[in-house]
């Protein structure tokens, strides 16, 4: 392989998407909500083969605790190897009601990065999870004429 050949995307096994997934506490959560689709920020500890979060009363509340599945990305990069990656994992949420499972989930030291009432904990217990891991490309390797008529266009 050469300097200027594009690097093989590695798939993630689920042990290496969860280690991934511990690695980090911010991802995007993606619903449905009524007809078109919807994505919140949110941070979320790793439980027992499933994701914990907190959250209010409001859309996100009440989309994700709908019949749809949902989804969460998180991904990161290391910018001393220039090594990236990204973990989605599918699956059904459900509130965590039980005072028992309420406590121990309160255990995982998980706390909402916005002020408000954040009383809902919600699990998303996974039906599938796929996760890649790359080399970033330097930027000059995936230039091309277009990129500076674009930005010349900008100017």
């Amino acid at each position: 392989m050469t300097n200027n050949a594009v690097p093989e995307t590695e798939s993630l096994d689920i042990k290496a998407c969860w280690e991934q997934l511990r690695s980090v506490s911010v991802g995007r959560l993606a619903v449905w909500d009524g007809d078109h689709p919807d994505i919140f920020p949110i941070n979320y500890k790793v439980d027992h083969g499933t994701l914990v979060f907190r959250t209010g009363e409001g859309t996100k509340l009440h989309s994700v605790l709908g019949a749809a599945p949902v989804a969460v990305e998180a991904d990161g990069v290391d910018a001393g190897s220039g090594v990236a990656w990204s973990v989605v994992l599918k699956g059904k949420a459900e509130s965590i009601k039980l005072t028992q499972d309420v406590l121990d989930t309160v255990g995982l030291l998980l706390f909402p990065w916005q002020a408000g009432r954040k009383d809902h904990f919600i699990r998303i217990v996974p039906t599938s999870m796929t996760g890649r891991r790359f080399k970033v490309t330097e930027p000059l390797t995936w230039w091309s004429p277009l990129d500076d008529a674009t930005r010349a266009g900008l100017e």
